[in-house]
């Protein structure tokens, strides 16, 4: 948590240096902020802060990337109605276990377009996602499992 709030102190820092508070110039600030704590990590107490800020980026271009290629699919559904559609629902066996964690995951789910969040068991091991074209249960769960879920829980825990 100090590292943070370091990086934001350098950010600012380097905003007053511009002599302009813009929210570009606040994240090439804390980009280079970044920089100078990975260089001075050996002086600093140990925290796993630089860890994290590569997996929050990870998990947002994972998204990212994931929000792109499910928007190209819904967008050739669009443009090719007699295309072949195989909606389900499929029950994806969780790892994560606390409410944050879970929360997150099913937000996502939710947020990207083709999928949805529909409920959790009442033993919260499993999430029921209705999936607008599903060709392979098994193939859409491992993808699930090994993308978005294990992003979220190296970030979460």
């Amino acid at each position: 948590m100090v590292h943070l709030l370091w990086n934001v102190a350098l950010a600012l820092l380097w905003m007053s240096l511009q002599g302009r508070f813009t929210s570009s110039n606040f994240v090439i600030g804390f980009l280079i902020g970044y920089l100078v704590i990975v260089i001075c990590r050996p002086a600093l107490p140990k925290s796993s802060y630089t860890l994290k800020v590569w997996q929050i980026a990870n998990l947002a271009l994972f998204v990212a990337w994931d929000l792109v290629v499910a928007n190209l699919q819904i967008a050739w559904r669009v443009l090719n109605p007699w295309a072949d559609i195989r909606p389900a629902m499929v029950a994806v066996p969780l790892s994560a276990r606390t409410d944050l964690e879970i929360t997150l995951l099913a937000n996502l789910i939710t947020l990207t377009p083709g999928t949805l969040s529909v409920d959790l068991s009442p033993d919260r091991s499993t999430l029921y996602v209705h999936v607008m074209d599903l060709r392979d249960p098994r193939r859409f769960t491992r993808s699930l499992k090994r993308g978005l879920e294990r992003r979220v829980l190296e970030v979460l825990r």
